[in-house]
């Protein structure tokens, strides 16, 4: 007789165990913006990706409440049903306004954006479409690619010339071409270079979609984004619940991509549109984000700062040049080990492992957020100086 389903589940599981792989769900409370576990103890918060600390800004947190009020506590159906309203509409225009783009879409998730919208815009036009992605894109990208159903060709991390070796290699084809891409990657905090980007896209005719999760709020001028510093970038994707401190995500473009989205994304189509609280906390922040280029030159200022001691520590940092910062470990165990050291001294840096990461490079994932204050941020640095030892060898 095969075996039961939870007698699989449990197998499953026990693997993932001994391999330093099981993850398990952890309450966390805040109290007055403070960071305290389960047993109420308070910790410095470097692994949120609340970049801005807006989540807890009181114009984010009024405006959310009395869009609440006024409006609802949910929306009450998918957008193309009733679920569309004026604030909905008015929010998207503000949102394509800050993006500097004709017209926004508002999504659930950024997953959902990614897993959705790839495969929809892969089924335009009856030529068919390949794909060229970053190696280390999100893995809502990757879903994307998969749900496509179309030739995906994977590109080394960061290796433009890679990426137009394998662009050439398709020029004799009639299928159109759809580069992906982070503007920042998620686990490494590093940049792509998206001007050369734009420039290998415009030379080989292809579309180029790029994933602004983790710079939209912190990067680009007022805080816009990389994709505002360049043209070119035919697709923007962002998130609203990393700097922005609110939820959902967003497709930015053309009139037409828009459009598009709107007919033939099964993603946006089938959900239930974003609840009022939501919209207004998303409103609050794209009138405070602009304005925020003190906060963000503090991020930058300080996540240098912890590049440095980690440098000093010998640990690898994979060319982060931005908020999220690895420091390279190697095995899920040893990384485990390392964050609990740090959790017990009053820092909480999760240990990120594969499948999340590459085997061999399991990490500490710093997010560091304007809000931590100087005493903070001391005592974060102090602690990484102290209760990390000496790596003895940099990932290759």
């Amino acid at each position: 007789m095969d075996a039961s389903l939870d007698t699989l589940l449990q197998g499953s599981l026990a693997a993932l165990s001994e391999a330093n792989r099981l993850r398990r769900l952890r309450p966390w409370h805040w109290h007055n913006g403070t960071l305290h576990d389960a047993n109420g103890r308070a910790l410095i918060d470097a692994s949120s990706n609340d970049y801005l600390g807006l989540s807890q800004h009181p114009l984010v947190k009024t405006r959310a409440a009395e869009w609440a009020v006024r409006h609802g506590a949910g929306a009450p159906a998918s957008r193309l049903v009733t679920g569309t309203r004026d604030i909905t509409l008015a929010v998207e225009e503000k949102l394509a306004a800050f993006k500097r783009c004709e017209a926004a879409l508002l999504f659930s998730s950024g997953f959902q954006a990614n897993a959705t919208v790839i495969p929809a815009l892969a089924g335009v036009g009856s030529d068919g479409t390949a794909i060229f992605s970053d190696e280390l894109n999100h893995a809502s990208m990757v879903h994307g690619c998969r749900a496509a159903r179309v030739k995906t060709q994977v590109f080394r991390h960061g290796d433009l010339d890679h990426l137009d070796q394998l662009l050439c290699q398709q020029s004799g084809n009639p299928e159109r071409k759809l580069i992906l891409t982070e503007s920042v990657f998620s686990m490494d905090g590093d940049r792509a270079d998206l001007p050369a980007l734009v420039q290998l896209a415009e030379r080989h005719g292809a579309a180029l979609y790029v994933d602004e999760a983790h710079a939209t709020g912190v990067l680009g001028p007022e805080g816009r984004g990389l994709a505002a510093e360049c043209r070119g970038v035919d697709v923007v994707m962002g998130t609203l619940g990393k700097a922005f401190g609110a939820f959902g995500a967003y497709i930015a473009g053309s009139r037409a991509l828009i459009d598009y989205l709107v007919n033939r994304c099964p993603g946006f189509i089938y959900t239930t549109a974003l609840p009022p609280a939501v919209l207004g906390a998303i409103d609050a922040a794209l009138d405070l984000v602009p304005g925020m280029d003190p906060e963000r030159a503090r991020l930058a200022q300080n996540s240098q700062r912890l590049r440095d001691v980690l440098a000093q520590r010998n640990y690898d940092t994979l060319g982060s040049s931005t908020q999220i910062i690895p420091a390279v470990i190697g095995s899920e165990k040893d990384a485990l080990a390392a964050a609990q050291r740090l959790e017990d001294a009053g820092v909480l840096a999760v240990a990120i492992r594969p499948p999340t990461v590459p085997e061999g490079t399991s990490r500490l994932r710093f997010a560091l957020g304007s809000a931590l204050d100087e005493a903070s941020m001391q005592h974060l640095l102090m602690t990484v100086a102290t209760h990390l030892p000496p790596h003895p060898l940099k990932a290759g």
